[in-house]
């Protein structure tokens, strides 16, 4: 059976994203991460919520773009923020 995604996930798209090598924000403050998202809506990198900044859910909290996918090799789930749901 095909789980159903919200909208947010049924509508995304590949986007390029802004830094390949890392999150943005740590990259520019030379901080560290542990892993790393991808914006659907814009190609923003950011850190999970493992890593001490939070980065991918911070970028969600001020752009409301509301779905993510992993950025770590050989990972493709989906995430959207605003319906709380995990798609592998």
């Amino acid at each position: 059976m095909r789980s159903r995604l919200c909208t947010h996930l049924q509508d995304v798209r590949e986007v390029e994203p802004r830094t390949p090598s890392g999150c943005e924000e740590c990259l520019a403050s030379g901080d560290a991460w542990v892993h790393l998202r991808l914006c659907l809506a814009c190609g923003h990198v950011g850190c999970c919520n493992d890593s001490k900044n939070k980065h991918a859910t911070k970028h969600f909290l001020t752009t409301e773009h509301p779905a993510i996918r992993s950025f770590e090799p050989g990972e493709r789930w989906l995430y959207c923020y605003q319906d709380d749901l995990f798609v592998e």
